[in-house]
């Protein structure tokens, strides 16, 4: 099935079929990695981390096993139209989270660049992720950024 030339500009999250909900992930992988949140109300701190779920491959933002996944690692998460307003800790550069909140993709995004490459030469990947396998305290991996 071929996907429609800027399909996410004429359909509503709810419109789109599977193809073009898959598509929209531009493969930065910054779900993948660990975050917490610390305190309550007003207090309620979201932190980022570099630790990264085993199955991430760092180097390229991509899932080593992304059909098994779910069976793989027990805190892996489906994101689906019915959970997506419960994902407020996607990362603002995420096309799912964006569209969502009715702004536009970033010219990086492979949607726009026609290229998967694109996300890796724009920066966008968390730098030197560390799986969660290596790690003892995740407070020494918070990151400013998301």
């Amino acid at each position: 099935m071929q996907l429609d030339r800027e399909f996410w500009k004429h359909k509503s999250l709810l419109e789109m079929n599977e193809k073009e909900w898959e598509a929209l992930c531009d493969g930065c992988g910054k779900c993948c990695y660990r975050k917490f949140i610390e305190g309550r109300g007003r207090r309620e701190r979201l932190y980022f981390t570099r630790v990264a779920c085993n199955l991430l491959d760092c180097e390229t933002g991509k899932c080593r096993d992304y059909a098994n996944r779910f069976k793989l690692e027990r805190d892996c998460t489906k994101l689906t139209k019915k959970n997506l307003p419960d994902f407020g800790w996607l990362p603002k550069t995420c096309a799912y989270r964006l569209l969502y909140e009715n702004k536009p993709l970033f010219d990086w995004h492979p949607l726009i660049s026609g290229r998967a490459e694109s996300v890796i030469e724009a920066d966008i990947l968390i730098k030197n992720g560390i799986h969660e396998k290596e790690v003892i305290d995740w407070f020494e991996f918070v990151i400013d950024e998301e």
